[in-house]
């Protein structure tokens, strides 16, 4: 059971990983999709590569791809990931239902990898929270498990 975590967490890595790379050096082939599909695909998509805006969403996806299989920092990883999940979910429900099986993968293996981690994000989930105010002391040698000079 405890292999289950980074079984999950590393083919949701991977997945983000080849098809952020594949954006960058094209290597996977392109689906087929109606003239018409293509058409409202290139409408939507067209504005964001131009932008460059596409090549930040794919720099995240695969930074935080990396950062899953790497299994560091992986409650940021996942953060960043769940607006590009919905992004690539409604894109496929709206746009290309053809495509809609493995967004709905990947989204069922983010949403298993949150509940794994999920004592991460019970912070970020509470209604009311209060800020600190005051500023941490200063450490001292002491502290730190030095000797002064």
């Amino acid at each position: 059971m405890s292999k289950i975590p980074a079984i999950l967490r590393t083919l949701l890595g991977l997945a983000f990983v080849v098809f952020g790379l594949n954006y960058f050096h094209p290597f996977l082939p392109a689906p087929a999709m109606a003239p018409e599909v293509m058409k409202d695909v290139m409408a939507l998509m067209v504005p964001f590569i131009g932008a460059k805006y596409m090549g930040l969403v794919k720099a995240i996806e695969i930074i935080s791809g990396l950062l899953l299989i790497s299994n560091m920092f992986v409650p940021l990883a996942l953060t960043l990931l769940a607006p590009i999940l919905v992004g690539i979910t409604v894109f496929h429900i709206s746009l290309e239902p053809s495509g809609l099986p493995l967004p709905l993968v990947l989204v069922a293996l983010e949403i298993a990898c949150a509940y794994f981690y999920r004592d991460a994000f019970r912070p970020m989930l509470q209604a009311k929270t209060s800020p600190h105010t005051a500023l941490p002391a200063k450490a001292t040698s002491a502290d730190r498990g030095t000797v002064a000079a």
